[in-house]
């Protein structure tokens, strides 16, 4: 009875546990599909980036023969013969073997080869036309075109009135935006809700109709070909940072301001020591898209800033780059990417905080 009991007990067991394997290979497989779908959305996404690397580490030969399918910066290996370079082919003798060999007199239906191993073992003739056969290629990057264009571009200079407009801007943003937004969350001003529709409806108000009466105040008081009109009208507070920063101090209890002004802490001081310090995700956010904002503005230092060029922000410099060195692909990408290396660093760098902040923004109280 025992030993029949025992195959019983057994598919009982497989039976038993079977369900649980089965419900681990499906969340196996979900997770798998997931994963697959993602990396392909990645791969897509980052298709055009990976393109515009190889070519910026590519030279003009190497350009035009990437229309043969060469993706990779690939360069055909030569040799020299008689004070002469010669392009080395993958030969196919007639024993069947392929050999690696320099082409010394090109000929339609014949042509002389020597082998690089041994050169003084003569000419090799061989039958056939060589342009059907494969060069053979080796992995040849240029990096001097970082350094190239880094010098035709006068990167430091840009890089620098890049910075001073962007921090400046940055500072101007924070600050401003910081106060507004405290006051629509704390302040029990008379028709808050209406001002703050008000404000928030401005975000949908197009810049072109505010263009023209901007550039002439600008123009009446000689800030034109300065950088004054990119980072001043930034100390004025941005309806979009306001309401994510009002959103997230929505969040914050009203009890830690209580205690503090039950300490002595004025408006003033709950702001700096209650509100500001507990924000700071939120904060690095609207640092975080000032920053880019401006990086990447284009028309703005295209409008005042086009006729003093020693000024001129990344933007202005490389479109200005790629009219002057179109012929030259590298370079232009070279630039793009060195223009794109500190946004981007930041980004990673500042994720964690900078996502956090988006989320908790989202969120009212």
């Amino acid at each position: 009875m025992a030993a029949a009991a025992q195959p019983i007990t057994r598919q009982n067991q497989a039976v038993n546990t079977s369900p649980f394997y089965s419900k681990q290979l499906r969340k196996f497989a979900a997770a798998a599909m997931v994963t697959m779908f993602t990396l392909i959305v990645a791969m897509v996404y980052l298709l055009p980036f990976g393109n515009m690397a190889m070519i910026a580490i590519k030279s003009e030969d190497q350009i035009t023969g990437s229309t043969e399918g060469l993706i990779l910066p690939m360069s055909p290996e030569t040799f020299e013969y008689d004070g002469e370079l010669h392009e080395i082919y993958e030969v196919p003798m007639p024993d069947g073997t392929i050999r690696e060999l320099a082409l010394v007199d090109p000929g339609r239906s014949s042509s002389d080869f020597v082998d690089p191993a041994n050169p003084d073992a003569g000419l090799i003739p061989w039958e056939g036309s060589w342009r059907t056969l494969s060069p053979v290629m080796f992995f040849e990057p240029h990096f001097e075109n970082f350094g190239e264009a880094w010098r035709l571009i006068d990167f430091p200079r840009i890089f620098g009135n890049t910075l001073v407009i962007a921090i400046g801007g940055m500072i101007g943003t924070i600050m401003s935006s910081i106060c507004v937004a405290y006051a629509f969350a704390r302040f029990p001003i008379p028709g808050k809700n209406i001002l703050f529709i008000v404000l928030i409806g401005t975000i949908i108000l197009p810049s072109q109709v505010t263009l023209i009466p901007t550039y002439a105040f600008f123009s009446s008081i000689g800030w034109t070909n300065t950088m004054l009109p990119l980072i001043v009208p930034h100390f004025f507070a941005n309806a979009y940072n306001v309401f994510l920063l009002r959103q997230f101090f929505m969040t914050l209890p009203r009890e830690l301001d209580e205690a503090a002004m039950i300490d002595g802490a004025g408006p003033f001081r709950v702001l700096i020591s209650v509100i500001i310090p507990q924000s700071y995700a939120a904060i690095i956010s609207v640092g975080l898209f000032h920053f880019i904002f401006a990086w990447n503005d284009f028309f703005g230092p295209l409008l005042y800033l086009l006729g003093n060029q020693q000024q001129w922000p990344i933007s202005i410099a490389v479109q200005q780059f790629n009219f002057q060195y179109g012929p030259q692909p590298q370079l232009i990408q070279a630039t793009s990417l060195m223009a794109m290396v500190l946004p981007l660093l930041i980004f990673f760098l500042a994720q964690k905080i900078f996502m956090r902040g988006v989320v908790i923004t989202g969120v009212e109280k």
